[in-house]
């Protein structure tokens, strides 16, 4: 396994004349053939401070970290990154083997959500591939799971791993790269380009894991380190996982949010271009856990049909029903989520991304984030006891795997089900909208009307009693946490009359 990583050593007992006979690790016998993994050793990059000029620029929350028992820090961090080139064939099913390559400078920085304190760490540092589809960087993972991993206690870290957060691109939604937004601030970043991004990455987690000089965790020992990467971040975490995950052995677990048929190429312009396979899968001789956790968008619009793959004790891939690849909560309504109150359970019809962004029908706004909740601490026991997470049913679709087959309502059968879907107030879908930019990736909302909910339900009670049986199924099926079952609950008649105009 791995087998551009390990090297194999024969362990032999000698006999010395003057000595007593030293006994071999297996006792019974004399000459034991013992694989040893050997991983390539990571570099520690240099760790300082930003200038004591400008803020940590990053669109996320929109509370007071401090109010929730957080704090924020930012660090820069600079060394010599290594490109990585293929050694055979990268093929369809994922086992790749790479290595190190030319090398550049990089400068660039990370972003640092911790517990204020130190008790309430719980050991775990999600580590977040920090995402720039939009031009400027995004952190969709923690948008949309933040509430789950501040409850764990968990340590987040941002990672401005591309060179796109840095400098900008022409087709950006908004010039929001760091460079843009405060160019003294970060003015001393560089990045010689996104071939190198992937030992960038691996060279925080070691400074993560083990610092030298300044401390990015300020004295808390990351026991366990978990990668995230959403969308375009999400692909490049697959090429990571099949191709160099092997040779450092970096993280204790991925969370691969969102993909789609695509893996990030190994190496792209202007070096010599390393394209991946069309619909890879993650290798299956991993040594650490992996979810990928799927949208309806991501199934079908995005291709991820075609990379489905066998749940493993490594492997697990969740489909959720009923969701889109961003949706309300995680640009809108999320931002606000401090404690999981019960408002963050309704259904709305909403067309706007804080105003910049507009789309013809209303964003998808389902229960994503409760089901990456379920995954993030699925996630967390799988890495720290062994624990294995539930597996999910899939999605069910059409014989050309063009679309995905309905119930009566307009909701997609299969797949991790939750009231949203099964005692449904709305048609919640992934597929494309249509309007201004990204539109395609938020799904749609369709309320029924007064009257589609009277014949669903007859009135208040008959629809909370739908809710909360769907709400019970899914939480003793595991797809769904006890402390966002109760606000689904408690949100409920709210629900109802908003929709309704009535008790």
């Amino acid at each position: 396994m791995f087998e551009a990583a390990f090297k194999y050593t024969r362990v032999f007992c000698t006999i010395a004349a003057s000595i007593t006979l030293i006994a071999c690790s297996n006792s019974d016998s004399n000459d034991t053939f013992t694989p040893q993994p050997e991983y390539l050793p990571v570099i520690n990059p240099t760790v300082s401070l930003p200038p004591e000029v400008g803020s940590i620029v990053l669109l996320t929350q929109n509370f007071d970290l401090g109010s929730v028992g957080y704090q924020q820090a930012e660090y820069f961090l600079e060394g010599t990154a290594s490109a990585f080139t293929n050694v055979g064939e990268l093929t369809t099913d994922g086992a790749w083997t790479a290595e190190p390559a030319e090398q550049a400078a990089y400068k660039t920085r990370i972003v640092v959500y911790s517990p204020i304190d130190p008790a309430d760490f719980n050991g775990i540092v999600q580590m977040e591939w920090l995402n720039v589809t939009a031009g400027f960087e995004t952190p969709p993972s923690w948008g949309t799971g933040h509430l789950e991993m501040r409850r764990g206690g968990s340590v987040w870290v941002g990672v401005s791993a591309q060179l796109i957060g840095i400098e900008g691109s022409p087709r950006g939604l908004l010039p929001l790269n760091l460079k843009a937004v405060d160019p003294v601030r970060y003015g001393s970043l560089i990045h010689p380009g996104d071939t190198f991004s992937f030992d960038i990455f691996s060279q925080i987690a070691q400074a993560i894991r083990k610092p030298i000089g300044i401390d990015p965790l300020g004295g808390l020992s990351a026991e366990y380190l978990i990668a995230y990467g959403e969308s375009q971040s999400a692909g490049r975490l697959v090429t990571y996982v099949n191709a160099i995950h092997p040779l450092y052995n970096t993280f204790d677990g991925y969370m691969i949010h969102s993909r789609g048929d695509a893996s990030a190429l190994l190496a792209q312009d202007p070096q010599v271009r390393i394209s991946t396979p069309e619909s890879p899968l993650v290798r299956a001789d991993l040594n650490v856990p992996v979810m990928t956790f799927e949208t309806e968008t991501d199934v079908v619009f995005l291709g991820f049909v075609s990379s489905r793959q066998t749940d493993t004790d490594k492997i697990r891939t969740w489909e959720v029903a009923g969701t889109a690849h961003g949706d309300y909560y995680t640009f809108v309504s999320g931002r606000d989520d401090n404690v999981g109150a019960p408002v963050f359970a309704s259904v709305i019809e909403e067309s706007s991304v804080l105003g910049f962004i507009t789309c013809e029908k209303p964003l998808n706004n389902g229960p994503h984030h409760y089901h990456f909740n379920a995954a993030v601490r699925a996630l967390n026991a799988w890495v720290t006891t062994g624990e294995l997470p539930v597996t999910s049913p899939r999605l069910e679709v059409n014989d050309d795997n063009s679309d995905y087959l309905y119930d009566e309502l307009g909701n997609a059968l299969g797949g991790m089900r939750s009231p949203y879907v099964d005692a449904p107030s709305a048609v919640l879908r992934g597929e494309p909208n249509s309007g201004g930019s990204f539109c395609r990736l938020f799904g749609t909302t369709a309320l029924f009307s007064a009257e589609q909910m009277a014949s669903l339900y007859v009135d208040e009670a008959g629809y909370v009693d739908a809710v909360t049986k769907a709400t019970n199924d899914a939480l003793a099926a595991g797809f769904l946490l006890q402390e966002d079952a109760d606000a689904i609950i408690t949100w409920a008649p709210e629900q109802w009359r908003s929709q309704t105009g009535g008790s």
